[in-house]
């Protein structure tokens, strides 16, 4: 399965635009840990874009993944793909142990967290995303209140790398990509003197 065959699937069972542009900006994230670590981009960008496919048809856990697993089978995606997506669910029984299983899970909340910074901010831009911001709106429990923020600490953790550096990562990693996950935002015009 290429990235195109997924994009297929992806565009084939979600309609929301929101959730398409989350599978986008987790793609991002795990895409480039796979360079970073060396690992293959294509496989790492295919499951992250896989990962929620399911979200629509099965919104409840356990659900979603485990009803979306057999689908993806039907499909021909690969078992090590269909793994890491079942492992991204804590519930799912399938315990991360692959860097591809660890890095899906650390981006995951995180890249949606990462949105909603966007979305605050005056320009709407993840250009102007930090993370002294991220950190403190973290802390701030009614802010994104869906997001798990222990996932986050977690994701981090079981990665193996520090929390704040992850921040970073992810967020250089949806600056490269900020046109296609509709994060680029407005440039104020300069002030007339």
């Amino acid at each position: 399965m290429d990235r195109n065959q997924a994009w297929e699937i992806v565009c084939e069972h979600v309609k929301s635009e929101s959730l398409r542009k989350h599978m986008l900006s987790v793609e991002a994230c795990v895409a480039a840990y796979a360079d970073k670590l060396g690992e293959d981009r294509e496989k790492w960008a295919v499951t992250a874009l896989l990962h929620d496919f399911d979200w629509e048809i099965h919104p409840e856990a356990p659900d979603h993944p485990m009803k979306g697993e057999p689908i993806l089978a039907a499909r021909g995606v690969d078992e090590e793909i269909r793994r890491a997506i079942l492992s991204h669910a804590n519930y799912s029984g399938v315990p991360r142990v692959s860097p591809l299983e660890k890095t899906l899970f650390a981006c995951d909340e995180l890249a949606g967290f990462l949105t909603a910074c966007s979305y605050v901010k005056p320009s709407r831009s993840i250009h102007d995303v930090e993370v002294k911001g991220v950190r403190k709106k973290l802390k701030d429990k009614a802010f994104a209140r869906a997001v798990n923020r222990d996932d986050i600490t977690n994701g981090a953790a079981e990665l193996g790398v520090d929390l704040d550096q992850h921040i970073d990562f992810c967020i250089r990693a949806m600056q490269a990509k900020a046109v296609e996950l509709g994060l680029e935002g407005t440039v104020a015009a300069p002030a007339s003197t």
